[in-house]
């Protein structure tokens, strides 16, 4: 389930926000307890307490004391923000690389993309 190239807190912090990007989770709509997550995902529940720690220095979760952590207002929008962003910024430059060493055209991508709907 997890990889090598990524620490595995900030893996559960991306699945996280795909959840969010997905709808599983809404603005101000609580989440699974740090427990609860570490338990789902079978990692160390110091492991659980570091992506959360992340998603709240990033402004995606807020906790309430006593009553757990939940979903900050817009964070759907600014995960969306964030991902586009990267998606610009790093996925884009190397599919054009790898488009340019292969001879792959625009138009042959769009075809290709068109057909996968």
């Amino acid at each position: 389930m997890f990889t090598q190239d990524k620490a595995i807190y900030l893996q559960m912090a991306d699945r996280m926000m795909d959840e969010i990007l997905a709808g599983t989770y809404t603005d101000d709509m609580r989440i699974p307890s740090v427990r609860e997550y570490g338990t789902l995902l079978q990692v160390n529940t110091n492991t659980a307490v570091k992506c959360y720690e992340q998603l709240s220095r990033d402004g995606i979760i807020y906790q309430r004391r006593g009553m757990g952590y939940y979903v900050t207002a817009g964070a759907r929008d600014r995960i969306m923000a964030q991902r586009k962003e990267a998606f610009f910024n790093e996925t884009c430059p190397q599919l054009k690389r790898d488009m340019e060493l292969l001879g792959i055209s625009v138009e042959e991508l769009v075809s290709r993309i068109e057909r996968e709907k």
